[in-house]
């Protein structure tokens, strides 16, 4: 008996090494007189950036020769990051705005800033409202369905936002956030700044609400606050002092999307042997498959094949497209997939060597599928084959959090004593 180890995505030559020695020993152990082997198709198959990385923006200079250094240090977000990552965080929560002033407010100009109490500037005049009320009057007066030739209602009609603006509209107005920072908004200035919050709380609201089905560009996002500010007394060409300093320096900090302008080529690279391998395989992965066949027939007698993650969707493509022909693959007597998107993939319609639906063919070796239920990567074979006896499907707990939990299977006796048993089932000798 010969068990063959084919690695998974990601793997090269030293990870592989420092893998198979463990899996190796620990079957070794409890299988003293069978032989061990292990199939490495990594640098071979595995995928690469062919021409340097060029395809990736900011990697390197367009000019650069294909030998040249990667650049080490990804540049400074600019003032497009900056926006970017603002809006992020309005979509996420679109009164977050509003709130920096509802409990900020304004610096007056007093050295004191706004009192405690929120009633606005101290000199003010006894039963004068705060220019913000005024503002929020503006917003409740504001139609929910703009005119027929109206900007507004155009824009809203080709950016796809017009079905979700009423209840945008109505939820800002009628905000507790929107409220407080109305009162606290005292002068023309803090009401101008105002104007511009509630105008951008009623866009990302609408933007939020519409999700992928939007169709705005950033020109039209920025035209509707325009509109929507100056309706309400305010001047969107004068960004707001107070909240968007601080939304600013929050957003550059919260968000993921300056994070990953500036570092997508390092990001990518070091992607690239993970997805990458998956990507490559999917379209040419009859090389793989080819070269798998090849080592598992390289020797005579039953084998017991233990495919991880990519290593296990290639061995379910070969044992199954040889079966479907009549010819299966000869001495494979087990499969062992861990942690193998191969259920999934047969679910999207993505699996090589099987429809949605269609069954394991005659032919096809018994199959054990392990599991981690923490594993992002790992799947059920058993309920997408029901009532296939050849197909079962066991769980590992590693208690490791994903990703750790996707390598974690090698070092759990469960798992050895999981395909000891599979062994003596299938009665291997």
């Amino acid at each position: 008996m010969r068990f063959l180890f084919v690695h998974g995505t990601g793997v090269r030559r030293e990870r592989h090494d420092t893998l198979f020695a463990l899996v190796r020993d620990r079957l070794t152990a409890r299988f003293p007189d069978a032989a061990v082997d292990s199939c490495f198709w990594g640098d071979r198959f595995g995928a690469s950036l062919s021409a340097g990385g060029r395809s990736v923006p900011g990697l390197r200079p367009l000019d650069a020769p294909l030998d040249a250094p990667l650049d080490a240090a990804p540049d400074a977000p600019g003032a497009a990051d900056a926006e970017t990552a603002e809006w992020a965080l309005l979509l996420a929560d679109p009164l977050c705005e509003l709130r920096v002033l509802a409990e900020a407010g304004w610096d007056t100009g007093t050295g004191r800033g706004d009192d405690d109490d929120g009633d606005g500037d101290e000199f003010a005049m006894p039963g004068v409202q705060p220019a913000g009320v005024r503002v929020l009057d503006l917003l409740a007066g504001l139609p929910s369905t703009p005119a027929d030739g109206d900007e507004l209602a155009s824009l809203l009609h080709d950016t796809g936002l017009a079905a979700g603006f009423p209840a945008a509209l109505e939820s800002t107005a009628r905000s507790a956030e929107a409220a407080r920072a109305g009162a606290r908004a005292a002068g023309e200035p803090q009401a101008r700044e105002l104007a511009t919050a509630l105008a951008r709380a009623v866009t990302a609201a609408a933007l939020a609400t519409a999700g992928a089905d939007a169709d705005c560009t950033g020109t039209e996002r920025d035209r509707l606050c325009e509109l929507l500010t100056t309706r309400l007394g305010g001047d969107a060409r004068v960004p707001g002092a107070r909240a968007a300093a601080v939304l600013g320096r929050l957003a550059m900090r919260v968000t993921t999307q300056p994070l990953l302008n500036a570092w997508r080529g390092s990001l990518t690279v070091g992607a690239t042997p993970a997805l990458g391998d998956i990507l490559r395989y999917q379209a040419r992965g009859a090389d793989l498959r080819e070269f798998l066949h090849t080592r598992i027939t390289a020797e005579p007698g039953p084998t017991v094949l233990i495919g991880h993650s990519l290593g296990g969707i290639a061995l379910v493509d070969l044992l199954a497209l040889g079966a479907a022909r009549g010819e299966p693959v000869p001495g494979a007597e087990l499969l062992v997939t861990v942690g193998s998107q191969a259920p999934f993939l047969y679910e999207l319609g993505a699996l090589t060597a099987l429809a949605p639906g269609a069954k394991l063919p005659y032919g096809f070796p018994r199959w054990l599928n392990v599991f981690d239920r923490q594993d992002m990567l790992a799947y059920l074979a058993g309920p997408v084959f029901p009532g296939d006896p050849r197909v079962t499907d066991h769980e590992i707990g590693s208690r490791q959090p994903f990703p750790a939990c996707h390598s974690a299977y090698w070092k759990q006796k469960s798992l050895y004593e999981r395909i000891e048993q599979a062994v003596a089932e299938a009665e291997i000798g």
